[in-house]
């Protein structure tokens, strides 16, 4: 029997929050990934959708990444992110939820807006695990790719400027909700913790992010991340990939 394999991007932070369940979970699996624009035919036709990540095991093909995490936690309950108080564990989901739902796409798209004209460093971001074939193609493709994501995302004026304000939003949220142990519910780590700092991480660049991006940064990409570089709340993200952010339980390839 084939491992369990996640296809994913490297870089996206939906992707980093099925990542992170499945290093925390200890979970053996094998990661496939692409590139943004080439992965939309293969996507179709392993799960009748376009996005990632796509989750599949044992026949089952999953998308999305809170139904793949709802599905990881009921295969594999230890150790378990859901409180098991009752509220607080509708609280943790409702957390995860509004992360997912509110602050993931407005900032991303916030960060698109400012770094996708830099094609040489895209490439660089994007195609960090091909080889050098690959990254001539993709390089000479990728004005038309480019047009692609803007159209996907609905880049504009307007739309980059929600997409920050949201992230302000998310930031203060976390600094407002974290409690005296720092997690957002309770007393211990949660999907609360674990979806709100991977969701922002793509403004923080934590350390431990498995997929660092090429060095230096874009200088687009730089001053998107200087913007929150000194705010509490990214310093609580770059807290919970401190204490929390477990090693690669990906199975090498053979």
């Amino acid at each position: 029997m084939s491992p369990p394999t996640l296809h994913q991007f490297r870089f996206s932070h939906y992707n980093e929050k099925v990542r992170w369940v499945l290093d925390h979970k200890r979970i053996a699996h094998r990661r496939r990934s692409y590139l943004p624009g080439m992965h939309i035919l293969p996507m179709l036709r392993r799960s009748g959708q376009q996005q990632v990540p796509v989750w599949c095991d044992d026949g089952q093909t999953i998308a999305g990444s809170a139904a793949i995490i709802d599905h990881l936690e009921r295969q594999h309950p230890e150790p378990s992110l859901l409180p098991a108080d009752p509220a607080e564990r509708a609280r943790a989901l409702e957390v995860q939820r509004w992360f997912d739902d509110e602050v993931g796409a407005p900032l991303r798209a916030a960060a698109f807006a400012e770094i996708l004209a830099d094609t040489a460093y895209m490439v660089k971001l994007f195609t960090g695990h091909t080889g050098p074939a690959v990254r001539g193609f993709y390089r000479l493709t990728f004005p038309a790719i480019r047009v692609a994501m803007r159209a996907d995302m609905g880049l504009t004026p307007e739309r980059a400027e929600q997409g920050l304000a949201r992230a302000a939003e998310a930031f203060a949220f976390v600094v407002e909700h974290a409690g005296p142990s720092g997690y957002l519910v309770g007393n211990r780590f949660t999907i609360a913790d674990l979806a709100a700092a991977a969701i922002l991480s793509p403004a923080v660049q934590p350390a431990e992010f498995p997929y660092p991006p090429p060095q230096p940064p874009s200088p687009t990409f730089r001053r998107f991340l200087d913007r929150w570089a000194d705010h509490p709340g990214a310093a609580w993200v770059r807290d919970m990939y401190r204490r929390h952010r477990d090693p690669s339980a990906e199975i090498a390839a053979s």
